[in-house]
């Protein structure tokens, strides 16, 4: 099947920028949503989506300019390591707003084309979105709440629009650089590439009418977060 217009968040690195490249292979229209450039060259609204408003704004102009959107990847995500008390307030407010806030922000400007066209979301949560782990109280925060709010989403949705949600484990991706040396995979970690990832995105992206692929566990072969 076709996976027709996709709006990529976080397309221009990463997972964002894999599934961009799946979606071109498979014969899609990728437009990217992300504060950098993307190199890829493909249709792109710069934003920062630690602003929501900002955020809805950029969804509502890429789906006028490109004449509508069939289908969402919410794949941009940070995340600010450390203890609750050593991590600054504003740091770990902005893993929230990127990673669950705006999320939610660009699925809900994308609703009208969505419902429209009984197109698809496919939201990225993460393994720490189903098991706490110490020193990453932001991030589990966020993904905890990507996982409730796509949940609740495709209850709200069904039978009107596809919901999927991806909850990938580690990936060798630019996501741990500048990390300190104890937030670093082990030198041994076992990371999956973000294209293998992705080929499971667009496996979502491509179910037939009617069928639903809710949440899809995607990690390594040896993968020390889950289960």
């Amino acid at each position: 099947m076709t996976v027709g217009t996709v709006l990529v968040t976080g397309g221009a690195s990463g997972l964002g920028a894999a599934v961009v490249d799946a979606v071109t292979d498979a014969g899609g229209r990728p437009v990217v949503l992300d504060r950098v450039p993307c190199e890829s060259g493909v249709e792109q609204q710069t934003v920062d989506l630690a602003d929501p408003r900002a955020a809805e704004a950029a969804v509502r102009a890429a789906s006028e300019r490109v004449g509508g959107l069939d289908a969402v990847v919410t794949c941009a995500g940070t995340d600010a390591c450390g203890r609750l008390d050593d991590v600054p307030g504003e740091d770990w407010d902005r893993v929230v707003l990127v990673n669950l806030l705006g999320t939610a922000a660009v699925v809900r400007a994308a609703l009208p084309d969505l419902l429209a066209r009984r197109g698809r979301v496919v939201t990225v949560a993460s393994t720490l979105g189903l098991r706490a782990l110490s020193d990453a109280t932001a991030y589990c925060a966020s993904k905890f709440g990507v996982v409730g709010f796509t949940r609740a989403l495709a209850a709200e949705t069904q039978g009107r629009m596809g919901v999927t949600m991806l909850v990938p484990g580690g990936m060798h991706t630019a996501f741990f650089d500048g990390r300190p040396e104890q937030y670093l995979p082990p030198p041994d970690a076992k990371l999956n590439q973000p294209a293998d990832v992705a080929q499971a995105v667009l496996f979502a992206l491509r179910q037939p009418p009617g069928c639903e692929v809710r949440e899809l566990v995607v990690t390594p072969a040896v993968e020390g977060s889950w289960p």
